[in-house]
């Protein structure tokens, strides 16, 4: 993966070694109104209004792709031709890596925003490397926040601190049950 250079701030946190993962950019996407599920303004009747714990829903989009509708948003996943699929976007698991790096960017973005620094122009960078042994899964994260100015020394552990105890690193740190059912 790789980032534009910033001016501001950099700091690294990181749940093991680094290294650089797979990526891509995410360059086709299906028609609008062909994801199923969409949530369109006049249909509202059709959209699953997720209460505090949340639902999300998947549908087979074609080939290895499938949809995912969150309160009436629309993601695609899919796989990269090498692995079967069309890569027309990410995959789940960069999906898993972008929600720890949007969560992180949300902390921060709003410890910035509380203690009067700027905000705009903050960027979060995952890089991650897969496990080389079985289950499959990522075995590596590292995360890289670059603020737009200088921080305070004094503010730059308290920054790290609360990015690091953002919602999806704690879900990843105290696993939640999963329960698979087939209907």
């Amino acid at each position: 993966m790789s980032s534009t250079p910033h001016s501001g701030s950099s700091l690294i946190w990181e749940t093991a070694p680094a290294a650089t993962g797979p990526g891509g950019p995410a360059s086709r996407w299906p028609k609008r109104g062909s994801l199923p599920g969409r949530c369109y303004p006049r249909r509202r009747e059709s959209c699953t209004q997720a209460g505090p714990d949340g639902r999300v829903t998947v549908h087979h989009a074609g080939g290895d792709a499938y949809a995912i509708t969150v309160r009436g948003h629309a993601v695609l996943v899919d796989q990269p031709e090498a692995a079967g699929g069309q890569d027309a976007a990410a995959t789940p698991t960069e999906l898993l890596v972008a929600s720890l790096a949007s969560c992180v960017a949300f902390y921060a973005g709003r410890y910035l925003l509380r203690h009067g620094l700027d905000r705009p122009g903050l960027a979060v960078t995952a890089e991650f490397t897969m496990a080389s042994d079985r289950p499959a899964r990522v075995g590596d994260v590292r995360l890289r926040i670059s603020v737009p100015g200088p921080i305070p020394a004094q503010r730059r552990d308290a920054l790290l601190a609360v990015a690091s105890h953002c919602t999806v690193h704690n879900t990843l740190r105290q696993q939640p049950g999963i329960n698979i059912e087939l209907d």
